[in-house]
């Protein structure tokens, strides 16, 4: 069972965690280079628009993204000679498991490991998409700052989501892992450093959870109308942005104050007798209904 080598050490763990925000980070930028390319922008466009998001949110891998739509064999760019199968080393798994076994809704992380294994299918895609190929019926209305904003707003959720694991963790196996200087580490020669992460060291010496963090509250506020307007656009349009779209669900989901859940144990109650608690009692008594 993956908690038994947990609970021997901490270090194994973080590097997991990380490796999941990296399957993220990278699954976001494929997304918003998809985006790019469905607006009319070739590779070297795409380079250009990207490189212009460095003002806002630099990154190594958006560097590196950078480089890549640049990079050309013979007359055609490379990156669309690549086969669109997304390979991993386990570590997204890994990370997908573990939020499971701690009960971390680690969303954003799944998303982009199931992202890789739809890609596994290539076959089967062509295949249903001779069935199912649709055409587009409008244009996408989404501009290049839109864009970035939306790309910004996942981010900051993929970090939430991503050092939320690491605390609960922490609390579970009394890590007592200090998360301004897990970003601190962070912010040095590994593959998810970025300006965010230089700011969460500020952050974290404050606060363990960031979406209470008064100046990102303010950036999120900002930020979601142009998530909400990316993700509407290109679902309309039939473009595929499972890591953004979940972006907005998550954020919804967690800034609630209800929640639909109390169906679930209604539905619970009435086939299995697992009771349910009400509002209304602050006993914490559990209660049965015969709901016939």
């Amino acid at each position: 069972m993956l908690h038994l080598c947990w609970s021997e050490g901490s270090g194994q763990f973080i590097k997991m965690v990380h490796n999941g925000v990296e399957y993220v980070e990278m699954q976001l930028l494929a997304e918003v280079t998809t985006i790019l390319g469905n607006l009319g922008q070739n590779p070297d466009e795409i380079s250009n628009t990207l490189e212009s998001f460095k003002n806002d949110a630099n990154s190594y891998l958006l560097e590196i993204t950078t480089t890549i739509f640049k990079k050309k064999e013979g007359d055609d760019w490379l990156v669309k000679k690549i086969l669109d199968k997304a390979g991993n080393k386990g570590t997204g798994n890994w990370t997908t498991i573990a939020s499971a076994e701690l009960g971390v809704p680690s969303t954003l992380i799944s998303s982009a490991l199931f992202s890789r294994y739809i890609s596994f299918y290539k076959e089967e895609r062509l295949q249903l998409n001779s069935f199912f190929k649709t055409e587009r019926t409008s244009e996408l209305n989404i501009s290049t700052n839109q864009l970035l904003e939306a790309y910004q707003f996942a981010r900051i959720i993929n970090h939430y989501q991503g050092f939320k694991l690491i605390a609960e963790a922490s609390n579970k196996f009394q890590w007592n892992l200090n998360l301004s200087e897990i970003a601190r580490i962070w912010t040095n020669g590994c593959i998810i450093r970025s300006t965010l992460m230089e700011e969460l060291v500020t952050v974290f010496k404050e606060t363990n959870n960031i979406l209470t963090n008064e100046e990102l509250i303010n950036s999120l506020k900002q930020l979601k109308p142009s998530a909400k307007k990316v993700v509407s656009e290109c679902l309309l349009n039939d473009l595929t942005t499972p890591a953004l779209s979940e972006a907005i669900q998550f954020f919804n989901g967690i800034t609630k104050a209800y929640a639909s859940a109390n169906v679930i144990q209604a539905q619970r109650d009435y086939f299995g007798a697992h009771t349910y608690l009400r509002l209304d009692d602050d006993s914490g008594t559990p209660h049965h209904t015969n709901w016939n």
